[in-house]
């Protein structure tokens, strides 16, 4: 794609300057063409309403492409800029371009030009406002999403097993000899587990 587009009103400007320097006797008034109209009368079409269809036309295809996205470049608004300079610069300069024709088809190229300022200056506004407005949708959007579960997750370590005290073994010989108990009869001394004569008094 182009980086610069054709500015088309340039078409009937150029044909405007070829009629003046190149056919010095033609008559930009004088009918070219008669129309019959349904209601009867008759349309006489001249070429100075020809050339400004044919810039309303243009004019009506470059707002066209200035307000796609992207359509128009700095450089398209520069070239309507310098075609509207020159346009008017000849108008007010040369006689020959003194004309209700010339002078509307250099109204079509003021207005080419001041409506694809228009539309750059909105769309720059309007990717300004929708850039804030994305951000927290965004923020928004990665709060919602939660983490999906792993789909083979890995097992856990088995936990070591715990290890085992040996009981400590009794050996027989070893083990003391514990006394037994002193068991309270009576007709039994206390202590020694000899029987107490009767005679002896009791303690």
């Amino acid at each position: 794609m182009s980086m610069v587009g054709f500015p088309l009103l340039l078409i009937p400007l150029a044909v405007y300057n070829i009629i003046v320097f190149l056919m010095p006797g033609f008559s930009l008034s004088e009918p070219v063409v008669k129309l019959t109209l349904m209601s009867g009368a008759e349309w006489p079409l001249t070429l100075s309403d020809m050339l400004l269809a044919l810039g309303i036309i243009l004019l009506l295809f470059e707002v066209i492409k200035g307000a796609r996205p992207g359509g128009k470049y700095l450089t398209d608004h520069l070239l309507s800029l310098i075609i509207f300079g020159a346009a008017a610069a000849e108008f007010l300069l040369w006689p020959r371009f003194a004309s209700s024709t010339y002078f509307l088809l250099v109204l079509l190229t003021l207005a080419d030009f001041l409506s694809g300022i228009t539309l750059r200056a909105r769309r720059g506004a309007q990717m300004a406002a929708a850039t804030p407005r994305a951000a927290p949708q965004a923020a928004s959007i990665a709060t919602e999403v939660k983490p999906e579960p792993a789909a083979n997750p890995v097992p856990a370590a088995p936990a070591p097993a715990a290890q085992t005290v040996p009981e400590p073994v009794e050996h027989p010989e070893v083990v003391a000899e514990s006394p037994s108990p002193e068991v309270l009869s009576p007709g039994l001394q206390p202590g020694n587990g000899v029987p107490r004569p009767p005679d002896t008094p009791p303690r």
